[in-house]
């Protein structure tokens, strides 16, 4: 079966593209045509897109000690949800002009929980909603020592308060079966952690 996707950067066109708004993120007005399935091209369609651009996840993980490290913080798109604006996340930032998402990965593991990690096993890239944002996240699991590890990060330039806590994995596993952990980011890494957390821990 072919797993290519039937169209590609060719069969769209913008037709008009302003910038809606400029201010911490950019949204972007276009108008768009694509090419159709059963044949021709798409009616002009009206879109506006939030630019935001690609970002790093790291989950943090103790494998000797079975131990999940996740940061928690206030989020202001989380105002309405039923636990409450503050979040349990993991280590993430933007990728800045210039930079890797590996540079991003080490620096955000270091601002946001005071840790240094060399290990870094890739997971995976996916687009966070691209019906409205081209935002990519580029995840990976950090291998590091969580033993007395927890505490507050962040930088106070940028308005950050970041509380760093540590985990047992078992409890991860039950605040995500009860909801409590509802983050993209922190599903897409646990879902991955279960399939590889017993061969991170036959590592030698």
């Amino acid at each position: 079966m072919n797993k290519q996707h039937r169209f590609g950067a060719d069969d769209y066109r913008v037709e008009a593209k302003e910038t809606a708004f400029q201010g911490f993120f950019r949204i972007t007005r276009m108008v768009v045509r694509h090419r159709l399935f059963g044949g021709g091209w798409s009616a002009p369609l009206k879109r506006e897109l939030f630019q935001r651009g690609d970002a790093v996840g790291v989950l943090l993980y103790d494998p000797r000690r079975h131990l999940i490290g996740l940061v928690e913080q206030f989020r202001v798109g989380a105002m309405q949800d039923q636990f409450g604006p503050w979040q349990y996340e993991v280590v993430a930032g933007m990728i800045g002009p210039e930079e890797s998402p590996v540079e991003v990965a080490t620096r955000e593991c270091q601002e946001e929980a005071g840790i240094e990690v060399e290990n870094l096993i890739p997971i995976c890239n996916y687009l966070v909603s691209a019906g409205g944002t081209d935002e990519k996240m580029h995840m990976y699991c950090g291998l590091v020592d969580l033993e007395g590890r927890e505490g507050v990060f962040g930088l106070e330039t940028e308005g950050e308060d970041i509380l760093l806590q540590v985990w047992p994995y078992d409890e991860v596993m039950q605040a995500q079966s009860e909801g409590l952990l509802n983050s993209a980011a922190v599903t897409v890494a646990l879902l991955w952690l279960q399939l590889n957390s017993q061969n991170l821990r036959n590592r030698p």
